[in-house]
C-alpha cells in the first residue's frame, strides 16, 4: 500500500522573528531597528519583535543571538563595535565565524566638533592648531577602547597630532560634558550633536569618513585632508547565528533589502544625517574582515589589544 503525501512544509517564515538589539530603547540603533522592522514586516508577512538586550558594549546581545537556534527566527541589529572593535579590546567569547551577515542598512561618520569660539574654522586649521599644541586638548568618547576612540586615534596618528581621550558612558554624557565646557571636543555620532550645531552651540570640523556629510557640509572629510585610507565610520547591519539555512538567509536578505530601500526608512535616515546602505552578505563580510584587521593594528599601538 502506497503511503499518502506527508504534511506540507510550512513556508518560511511561519511565525514571528525576534530581532535582538544590544542597546537600551531610545538610542540611534534602537530607533533605526524598530523602524526597519516595521517596514520589513509586509515583505516577510510576519511580525518582527524587538528584544533589547543591552550591556557589555554589545556583548550581552551578541551572546543571546549566538545562543539562539539557527533557524532564521532570531537575528540581531548591530553596529560595528561588537564585530570589529570589541574582539580586540574585550574577552567577547565569539569570533567572526560565529555569525553570518545578512545586510548592512546604514552608515554615518563619527564627527569631531568644537565650541563656536575654538580658534579653528576648518579641518585644515584644526590640524594645524593641534600640531602646534600637542596633548593640550581633550575629546570625549563613548567608552574607552570603543570604535570611536580607535577611529579618532587612527586619524590622529596618521596626521601626527595628539589629543587626549576622555571616556564617558554614552553619547548623552559626552554631549553634556562638551556643552558644559569640560572637554574641548565632542567625538561621536552625527545625530547626537546635530541639534546643538543647529542651535549654534557647536561647530563640527572633522569627519572620520572619506566622503562628505550632507547635514554637516562644513566638516572636512579625510579625502580633503589627503588621508582617505584612515576612514572608520559607524555602520549598522543585520546578522544571524551561523548555521541558518542558505535559503532562509536569502529570504531575510531580500526582505531587509526592500525595507532598507523603502521611502519611509530612507527619509528617516536623512533626518539623522546617515547614509542609506544595502550591502549584501559578501560585501559586509569583506568589510568586517578588513575593519577587524585595521582596528586591531590601532588597538595594538594604543596598548589596548588583549592577548
Amino acid at each position: 500500500m502506497l503511503a499518502g503525501p506527508g504534511p506540507a512544509r510550512a513556508e518560511y517564515p511561519d511565525r514571528p522573528i525576534e530581532v535582538i538589539v544590544p542597546v537600551p530603547p531610545g538610542g540611534g540603533l534602537d530607533l533605526q531597528a524598530r523602524l526597519l522592522a516595521d517596514v520589513v514586516e509586509p515583505f516577510l508577512k510576519q511580525k518582527l519583535v524587538i528584544l533589547n538586550r543591552p550591556g557589555g558594549g554589545g556583548a550581552v546581545g551578541m551572546s543571546v543571538l549566538l545562543a539562539a537556534k539557527p533557524d532564521g527566527y532570531t537575528v540581531a541589529a548591530v553596529w560595528n563595535g561588537p564585530l570589529t572593535t570589541n574582539p580586540h579590546t574585550q574577552p567577547v567569547g565569539y569570533g567572526i565565524d560565529d555569525y553570518v551577515p545578512i545586510i548592512q542598512f546604514s552608515a554615518a561618520p563619527f564627527v569631531l566638533c568644537a565650541a563656536p569660539a575654538f580658534p579653528a574654522n576648518s579641518g585644515a586649521e584644526l590640524i594645524e592648531h593641534l600640531r602646534k599644541n600637542p596633548g593640550t586638548y581633550t575629546y570625549g568618547n563613548e567608552g574607552a577602547g570603543g570604535t570611536l576612540q580607535l577611529a579618532a586615534e587612527r586619524i590622529f596618528r596618521t596626521l601626527g597630532v595628539r589629543v587626549r581621550p576622555i571616556a564617558f558612558r554614552g553619547a548623552s554624557e559626552t554631549v553634556n560634558n562638551f556643552l558644559g565646557g569640560h572637554i574641548t571636543f565632542y567625538g561621536g555620532g552625527v545625530a547626537s550633536i546635530l541639534p546643538h550645531v543647529k542651535a549654534g552651540k557647536a561647530k563640527c570640523l572633522l569627519l572620520t569618513s572619506a566622503g562628505k556629510n550632507e547635514v554637516l557640509p562644513q566638516a572636512a572629510s579625510l579625502t580633503e585632508l589627503a588621508i582617505p585610507q584612515a576612514e572608520t565610520v559607524l555602520w549598522r547591519a543585520i546578522i544571524a547565528p551561523k548555521g541558518v539555512p542558505p535559503e532562509r538567509r536569502a529570504v531575510l536578505e531580500a526582505a531587509f533589502r526592500q525595507g532598507a530601500q523603502s521611502q519611509r526608512f530612507l527619509a528617516f535616515l536623512k533626518t539623522l544625517g546617515e547614509t542609506p546602505m544595502a550591502a549584501g552578505p559578501d560585501a559586509v563580510g569583506k568589510l568586517i574582515r578588513t575593519e577587524l584587521e585595521e582596528l586591531g593594528k590601532v588597538a595594538r599601538e594604543l596598548g589596548m589589544k588583549r592577548p
